[in-house]
């Protein structure tokens, strides 16, 4: 069984930064896909970065510069350093892994950026 476990959401003002990590644990095949998603009040959910095994990443275009996704394979665990905060960033932050066919998702972490 495969489980993702958040940390490190919170409130933050404009400008200011955060970083999440997600520790993936269980029976993980090396190579993988680890993200972040991320749902504001009324809209979908969205990517915001991902990163695979080999060190790959793809990063939404309204993050692009601020946000930075790295992963650590030795520990199955993702972060998301977050800088430069906005108000539009504010949203419920979901970790994801894929792996082969397989999709798993963390319980969410609340980011809160205020203006």
């Amino acid at each position: 069984q495969v489980q993702l476990v958040e940390s490190g959401g919170g409130l933050v003002q404009a400008g200011g930064s955060l970083r999440l990590s997600c520790a993936a644990s269980g029976s993980i095949f090396s190579i993988n896909t680890m993200g972040w998603y991320r749902q504001a009040p009324g809209k979908q959910r969205e990517l915001v970065a991902a990163i695979t095994s080999g060190g790959s990443t793809n990063y939404a275009d309204s993050v692009k510069g601020r946000f930075t996704i790295s992963r650590d394979n030795a520990k199955n665990t993702v972060y998301l350093q977050m800088n430069s905060l906005k108000p539009e960033d504010t949203a419920v932050y979901y970790c994801h892994l894929h792996v082969v066919i397989h999709s798993y998702w963390g319980q969410g972490t609340q980011v809160t950026v205020s203006s």
